[in-house]
């Protein structure tokens, strides 16, 4: 078949020789390159051309002809229609040797940095005991089947077409029992389901989050609406529900009444129980990652916990015990003696900035939404930690205010940015601020590269970098990357170490 010819719908044969930034295979036919959704590293399969382009083009397995030594049956019978687990098919052990090539190929492509350097700070990824049931949220969108039957799930890949399935494997088993008792109650009293296509219909979403120890579990309908038909049956029925080691602890609503793909509204109302959940997380030393969740009370006894109020909007890791090990990580990669002010960057409910807090002498968090900073604060409190302060905005915004006009010099800056990664006044400012260490956590390589480059441009250099799996059976992956401000020369190191150089 000549590569002029390849259209939609063509049937090719392609052994997948690589792995694409979201888990897709890479192959070859008659030299043209195939992305191929579900394909493995190793397979020889048959594939579908689902989209061409000039030079290289799309296409979903139709056959394995021949399996790749890392394939293996996914648990899960929906996790080809599903957008959730792309990697789901393939070998927990080759997802992690994936993700650590996926890390260390952005910062040579993208970040310019040589192999011999990166190779030489690169830490080996850490990766998860137990890569089932980890999400600690999930947010399922309700809907009607083709019958007209009530149901709820999540999308399919790249649509909004809801797959029926409640029963997760990567959220707790609980979940299950909550949203068919949703999905009873709905049927019960008559509530409709959101139909997006005509912006009509009341129930949108249903928010699941539980605290992994402390058990408390958090229910949030998302609503087109104001007010749920008969809301104390809801409540009954939710508040009733017996689990062995979790209870309900908060039930509320979400009003969203705009046509947007935005899920959470900004109005929260509670209907019963707190208008939040709590939970911990433990500050352990990399020597423990990996130690069993049952490793003895010995240890237990000597552990460090943060505890954490989480609401419906704050931002929090999904993931609690690789979270342990990213933030420990960063902890570890700031190198605090007790003595060091800190500014934590992108600092949802004070996560980092708390376990920062513990070790350091004062540290100042900057997050863009009102209700984190509040919950931040609450955080300190419940904690009895008092040398954190929390201030609201933009990162880009707020930390030329600290530096210019209240003369704030940190020691360490914290980065943990979204997707996009920093804004460049953001990176300006930090350069310019000019802290000994920075220590960027990123859950994208590739924004991590770039801003890598520029930082590294502006004066730092790369000392540790280490990737964790935090979303396993996905192409995502975090990381976290010690940097350091180079020595320009004597003379400056020794007047810094007088407090006498900044800026």
């Amino acid at each position: 078949m000549e590569r002029e010819s390849f259209k939609k719908n063509d049937i090719v044969t392609v052994t997948i020789e690589d792995i694409g930034n979201d888990g897709e295979g890479i192959g070859k036919a008659d030299g043209y390159t195939l992305f191929v959704k579900d394909a493995v590293i190793g397979d020889m399969v048959e594939a579908r051309i689902t989209k061409c382009k000039k030079n290289y083009g799309y296409a979903r397995v139709e056959k394995v002809v021949t399996p790749s030594p890392f394939r293996v049956n996914p648990r899960c019978a929906f996790h080809r229609q599903c957008g959730g687990c792309q990697i789901q098919a393939m070998q927990y052990e080759r997802q992690l040797v994936y993700k650590q090539d996926k890390v260390r190929e952005n910062l040579l492509r993208i970040g310019g940095f040589s192999p011999e350097k990166i190779d030489a700070v690169m830490e080996p990824i850490v990766g998860m005991e137990e890569p089932w049931h980890y999400r600690n949220k999930a947010q399922f969108p309700i809907g009607y089947d083709r019958e007209g039957n009530l149901i709820a799930g999540f999308y399919a890949g790249r649509t909004h077409t809801i797959i029926a399935n409640t029963d997760c494997l990567l959220g707790p088993v609980e979940n299950k029992i909550i949203l068919e008792a949703v999905l009873s109650y709905m049927r019960e009293n008559r509530v409709s389901a959101y139909r997006e296509a005509e912006g009509e219909g009341l129930v949108r979403h249903v928010l699941i989050r539980t605290g992994f120890y402390s058990g408390e579990i958090m229910v949030c309908l998302v609503i087109n609406g104001k007010k749920l038909p008969a809301e104390k049956k809801l409540v009954e029925r939710l508040s009733g529900l017996r689990f062995k080691e979790k209870r309900i602890a908060s039930i509320s609503v979400s009003v969203n009444t705009e046509k947007t793909n935005v899920i959470m509204g900004g109005e929260i109302r509670v209907l019963w129980g707190n208008g939040w959940i709590e939970d911990s997380l433990r500050v352990l030393n990399a020597a423990d990652f990996g130690v069993a969740e049952n490793a003895g009370s010995e240890r237990a006894e000597r552990e460090e916990k943060v505890t954490f109020r989480i609401s419906p909007l704050s931002f929090y890791q999904v993931n609690p015990r690789q979270t342990e090990r990213l933030y420990s990580l960063a902890l570890e990669y700031a190198e605090l003696t007790g003595k060091e002010t800190v500014c934590d960057l992108y600092c949802g409910i004070g996560t980092i900035s708390l376990f920062m807090a513990k070790r350091a002498g004062k540290v100042y968090g900057v997050e863009v939404i009102l209700q984190a900073i509040e919950d931040a604060r609450e955080n300190a409190r419940r904690n009895q930690i008092t040398n954190a302060e929390f201030y609201v905005g933009k990162a880009e915004e707020v930390l030329p205010q600290l530096y210019q006009k209240e003369g704030i010099h940190p020691d360490v800056i914290v980065v943990d940015p979204p997707r996009k990664g920093c804004d460049e006044i953001c990176l300006e400012t930090m350069i310019a601020m000019r802290p000994k260490r920075i220590v960027y956590v990123s859950c994208d390589p590739a924004t991590l590269a770039r801003d890598l480059k520029i930082l590294c441009q502006g004066g730092y250099e790369i000392r540790r970098v280490r990737a964790v799996d935090q979303f396993g059976h996905t192409g995502h992956v975090e990381c976290a990357c010690q940097l350091v401000r180079k020595r320009v020369n004597y003379r400056e190191e020794e007047i810094e170490e007088c407090g006498c150089i900044y800026g």
